[in-house]
């Protein structure tokens, strides 16, 4: 405590937000790691905020979504669930390539980059499939005739 005091203020602020807590340096050696392929949303009041909450519980419903919508697409294929296969399909491609730039990519310029392509391949398959799905014979119909062959 002498030697905080005879330090500069500035200095010691630096130290004491440096140095890591005792009860936090016990529970990182005892806790497991906790690493970004978790399943499972982020803890509130450990960092998490609403919004990522909101994105997880979004991924997770689109998800569903489409399990619900495979058997719709064979059971009733219309323009209706060929363009909720466009749109589901396109935003889960979407979330998972985004998941995998923010885990391999580094350096500002590198991610801008990819997360410019990101959004210029997510709005090419959209069109893409919305092309398909207007022009030919839909997202659906396309299976069936890849399944009779």
């Amino acid at each position: 405590m002498a030697l905080a005091l005879l330090r500069p203020r500035g200095a010691a602020m630096a130290l004491a937000l440096l140095r890591r807590p005792a009860v936090l340096t016990a529970a990182h050696r005892s806790a497991p790691a906790r690493d970004s392929h978790s399943h499972g949303p982020p803890p509130q009041g450990h960092g998490g905020s609403k919004a990522a909450s909101l994105h997880w519980t979004g991924e997770r419903a689109v998800s569903v979504f489409l399990l619900g919508l495979l058997p719709a697409a064979y059971l009733c294929p219309g323009p209706a669930v060929d363009y909720s296969l466009a749109a589901a399909l396109t935003l889960h491609g979407h979330w998972g390539l985004g998941q995998v730039i923010t885990d391999y990519v580094h350096g500002d310029t590198a991610i801008k980059v990819a997360n410019t392509g990101l959004y210029v391949l997510s709005a090419a398959t959209f069109a893409g499939l919305c092309y398909f799905n207007y022009h030919d014979v839909g997202i659906c119909k396309a299976v069936a005739m890849l399944w009779s062959l």
